[in-house]
């Protein structure tokens, strides 16, 4: 896409990075991990019980699309660069055109060995389900015939939706076509598959 730019940038400050963490399954940033998926649970945990609470569709609206925002804001600019060093973002040039940018982090050998596993499988966990919910939610409401509530999984669709596909273009890369990487993923999980095979028999 030529309207794309992807740059390598550190997020991090001198003073986190030199931050000496011996264990890669310790949490390093339990407040962003909490937050990560606190927004985006609350938001599908209130979807559920809403009605059992509360018999105002407009209060119930009101309180999900201001869950799925915080989450939205949350997750594109803060727990991205903690949890996985990852940001991604738009902005529009003096000649009015629209430049998205995926950022990451510069990864040295140090900075590997400071990176949280467990992070990185909170943060991608709450980023793939949730928006998969939300998906589900969808066809639930359609099929159902509750159309005043297929606004507000929409919504959830639409801003889970944005910021998972933002994150795995900053975690491929901008200028890698998606289709091209998941046939080479699957080309190497074959070969792996067969040359294991082989060494068995």
């Amino acid at each position: 896409d030529s309207n794309d730019d992807s740059e390598d940038v550190a997020l991090f400050d001198a003073e986190e990075e030199t931050t000496n963490r011996p264990q890669k399954s310790k949490i390093r940033h339990p407040v962003a991990s909490f937050f990560h998926l606190f927004f985006r649970v609350s938001a599908i945990v209130v979807y559920l019980l809403c009605e059992l609470f509360s018999s105002s569709f407009i209060a119930c609206m009101v309180t999900i699309i201001l869950l799925l925002s915080c989450d939205f804001w949350a997750v594109k600019n803060v727990t991205g660069r903690l949890m996985v060093g990852l940001r991604w973002w738009n902005h529009i040039d003096e000649d009015g055109k629209s430049h998205w940018v995926f950022e990451s982090r510069k990864a040295s050998p140090q900075e590997n060995k400071n990176v949280s596993e467990a992070e990185s499988r909170i943060f991608w966990l709450g980023l793939i389900a949730c928006p998969v919910l939300w998906v589900i939610f969808a066809f639930s409401a359609l099929f159902s015939f509750r159309l005043k509530w297929l606004a507000v999984v929409t919504m959830g669709v639409v801003l889970q939706g944005a910021n998972l596909y933002g994150y795995i273009r900053c975690k491929v890369g901008s200028r890698k076509n998606l289709t091209s990487m998941a046939t080479s993923y699957l080309g190497k999980q074959f070969l792996r598959q067969n040359t294991g095979d082989d060494q068995t028999s």
